[in-house]
């Protein structure tokens, strides 16, 4: 078989230099037709700069880009996609005020003869493409009413449903559960079966394996190696991506104390979730597991101010509060990590001074007079405790790894006396390396006696860290399991049972 009929993707030398940083180093990449070709590395390796040059955002590079054995250079994404290329990316670009079928048909509406929209069959065909995903949201709901979960699942069917013939997808599974995922990867293999070839990019190691035909390697703007899978381990795949051996991920944890320092009794939320107790003790991380739409994140949010509940009792050390905003939760030394840094979490304008300062101006002013000289002592101890890697505190936070941003928001928050921290999704869409040192991180403040709410989609991170999982489902708490007692089939056994239709149980 030659070349022009095995390959339907060739990137020969491809060098991007930005001013001070070489971000590909003499990159060459083949992907073979019908294949899911998994991309991996750390952040910052240059996955997602190699995927902008072939999808047209970045026109101007060195090296060769070969479709179908045919020469190409894209200038901009609409040639890119009438080329048959299609990028999901891990930075969603949907329009919050406007419809699913909206977006998914946004410039190549379905017109009637005279030119005017038909809306009927716009959704009508939006709701096809939706159910070949078994998806439970529909044609005419706002992308603002949708999770972020829900939110990629929209990227993915826009992307697909533009008859590409090569689909990048970055991190797709990033505010997926299980099961979410398991419905993704069985339509990668029908659009496999089709003829579409897939780029696939994931730090977990999991998906790669199992959905994966081949994979390529990058590590500081280079490619490492380009392999067939599964034949190599994952020990040696890890050491490829990270340039050293990567043990344990999972750091030991420490007892929980037995002060309970947050107490949530019958909390209820119209539509969102109801009859939600629990306690949290001094040095303990709490896991909450269960699918999406099951109430996570809105109990989270709830806690914190970001929204009332309609009923329940929230007690800190024993004492009844009220969080009508989020000012009311810090103050009271609660602080929240959202599952969507980009939007929630940082200013990727300012730096990280800046971003640090923002969130704790209180505690770094006097008579609405900023020391600054404070500021940048805090800033720097931060930096240094949690291993930010940056030239200095100066620079803007938008121009750091998904990781080192993800540090930043923990560092914000460090710079309080913060007694109880929720992290919702606090390694998505970051590398292997950055995931071991959040771990840790973690870790260190459970053993230093703050309270962790942990809300993760990955199993793994939940059954790795927790000291006691609550499993959520329908609104509901349907199950607590034990750090000793916890199994993947467990938890999923308990949310089955309940989506089904079945009570919630104990073994």
């Amino acid at each position: 078989m030659n070349d022009v009929n095995e390959f339907v993707l060739e990137m020969r030398a491809i060098t991007k230099v930005f001013p001070g940083v070489r971000a590909l180093d003499n990159v060459s990449l083949k992907v073979k037709r019908n294949s899911v070709h998994a991309l991996i590395g750390e952040n910052g390796a240059g996955k997602s700069t190699l995927m902008k040059i072939l999808s047209g955002q970045y026109s101007e590079y060195e090296g060769e880009i070969l479709i179908n054995g045919e020469l190409i250079h894209f200038e901009n994404e609409r040639m890119a996609l009438n080329a048959g290329i299609a990028i999901v990316s891990q930075e969603l670009n949907l329009v919050p005020e406007m419809t699913v079928s909206e977006n998914i048909f946004l410039g190549r509406e379905i017109l009637k003869k005279k030119g005017i929209l038909s809306k009927s069959r716009q959704n009508a065909k939006t709701e096809e493409l939706l159910a070949d995903m078994n998806l439970n949201f529909h044609a005419t709901d706002k992308i603002s009413d949708l999770s972020i979960a829900q939110r990629q699942l929209v990227e993915i069917v826009k992307a697909t449903s533009r008859d590409a013939k090569l689909v990048v997808m970055d991190e797709p599974t990033s505010a997926l559960t299980d099961i979410e995922i398991e419905c993704l990867f069985e339509l990668i293999k029908k659009l496999k079966a089709q003829g579409i070839t897939i780029i696939y990019i994931s730090h977990k190691l999991d998906e790669i394996y199992t959905i994966c035909d081949f994979a390529s390697v990058l590590r500081d703007g280079k490619n490492i190696g380009d392999i067939t899978l599964p034949n190599i381990d994952r020990s040696t795949l890890i050491s490829m991506m990270v340039g050293r051996p990567v043990n344990d991920i999972y750091p030991p944890i420490s007892k929980a104390q037995k002060e309970v320092i947050l107490e949530v009794k019958d909390l209820y939320r119209k539509t969102e979730f109801e009859g939600i107790s629990f306690k949290l003790y001094k040095g303990e991380i709490l896991g909450i597991s269960g699918m999406m739409g099951a109430g996570r994140s809105e109990v989270a949010k709830a806690i914190f101010g970001l929204t009332v509940p309609d009923a329940g009792t929230i007690l800190l050390n024993g004492n009844p509060v009220v969080h009508k905003q989020t000012k009311d939760a810090i103050r009271n030394g609660i602080a929240m990590v959202t599952e969507d840094r980009a939007s929630y979490g940082f200013v990727g304008m300012l730096s990280i001074r800046d971003n640090i300062l923002l969130a704790n101006c209180d505690q770094f002013s006097k008579n609405l007079v900023i020391n600054r000289k404070a500021s940048e002592n805090v800033t720097v101890e931060l930096v240094d405790k949690l291993s930010i890697k940056a030239n200095n505190t100066s620079t803007l936070v938008g121009t750091l790894s998904g990781g080192n941003q993800q540090k930043v928001i923990l560092a914000k928050w460090l710079a309080r006396n913060i007694k109880i921290l929720i992290l919702d999704e606090p390694t998505r869409g970051i590398d292997v390396g950055a995931k071991q040192e959040i771990y840790r991180l973690i870790a260190a403040l459970a053993k230093e006696g703050m309270g962790i709410i942990m809300i993760s989609s990955e199993l793994p991170e939940i059954i790795g860290l927790s000291h006691r999982t609550l499993i959520m489902a329908d609104g509901k708490i349907c199950g607590e399991l034990s750090h000793e007692e916890i199994t993947q089939e467990k938890i999923m056994d308990r949310i089955i049972s309940k989506t089904d239709g079945g009570d919630c149980h104990e073994e």
